[in-house]
């Protein structure tokens, strides 16, 4: 007769434990999902935060712009006539019908190629001068002064004398390119490896590391945040001097572009290049930055 009741004891025993494990797996699962539901929900604040803010301005801004332009005799068109006029360059950017006559997409990619090479040939004789100026004293005494009073010259200004000595439109605006970015990249490099800390110049005379060692392993990982921020500044201005520089030099180009639809009075067209060329620069700058938070880890100036 006991042994009936014990079964049942033991089989009392059983369902608890049994609901206690699965009662004990549906509470170790909620922790796991909490965080994830937490993760997704901050990363949506923190995009809201950028987007929304940015987005309410320019709203604003084309309401006020759309109710003002909107006005008899106003002088500029409103926002909703310049996407009517330009509808065809803003929905075929790649039509070519020869010479000058072709889309919007073909203008940026030349006037884009163009600032590829000259900001490239900055880019390598700027940190090669700067790296120069700030590790000798008689380098820095000698150039220093000669590369102030240069740097000062505006980029419309260099175009006349490359024009004389190139005798072609295409290596004049690549100079120009040049001969505007350089300037930022040496005085940054040179601040950059003047600032150089003492103790990474004592490791390295212990180590015994050669001039090319030095330069590779300490020197350029130590200035590399002064070097982005010089590359960072003269991006922007190898954008400004080629569209001022392709409004002089004719032929395909964003620049030709812009004053060709001057001298054609398409104010509209005039308009969407603008918008086109503010884009690409804030892209060519974020791109730069990413480059240069990738390679510092960091500590790059944003």
């Amino acid at each position: 007769m006991s042994m009936p009741a014990l079964t049942n004891d033991r089989a009392s025993n059983v369902v608890p434990t049994a609901s206690a494990s699965s009662t004990a797996s549906v509470v170790t699962m909620t922790p796991k999902q909490a965080p994830a539901a937490e993760r997704y929900v901050k990363m949506a604040r923190e995009v809201a935060v950028r987007v929304v803010p940015p987005l309410i301005v320019l709203v604003l801004f084309m309401l006020v712009w759309e109710l003002l332009c909107r006005r008899a005799g106003s002088a500029l068109p409103p926002p909703s006539r310049v996407f009517s006029d330009t509808r065809e360059l803003i929905f075929d950017p790649f039509f070519d019908h020869g010479g000058i006559d072709k889309g919007l997409f073909w203008h940026l990619e030349a006037s884009l190629r163009r600032v590829a090479i000259g900001y490239a040939i900055a880019a390598i004789v700027g940190v090669a001068l700067g790296t120069l100026i700030g590790q000798s004293v008689w380098a820095m005494r000698g150039l220093d002064p000669i590369f102030q009073v240069l740097r000062t010259i505006p980029p419309l200004a260099w175009l006349p004398l490359s024009l004389a000595a190139f005798r072609d439109g295409q290596p004049s605006a690549i100079f120009v390119i040049f001969i505007t970015s350089v300037w930022p990249i040496i005085i940054n490099t040179a601040v950059g490896i003047r600032n150089i800390p003492q103790d990474y110049r004592n490791v390295a005379a212990v180590v015994q590391l050669n001039p090319l060692e030095f330069f590779a392993k300490i020197m350029i990982p130590a200035a590399a945040p002064y070097i982005f921020t010089g590359l960072r500044i003269g991006i922007g201005l190898s954008w400004l001097a080629i569209v001022a520089a392709e409004m002089l030099i004719g032929g395909v180009g964003i620049g030709f572009f812009i004053w060709d639809a001057w001298n054609s009075s398409h104010i509209s067209e005039i308009i969407l290049a603008l918008f086109y060329v503010g884009i690409i620069g804030f892209v060519l700058d974020r791109l730069i930055a990413v480059v240069g938070k990738i390679v510092t880890r960091g500590t790059a100036t944003n």
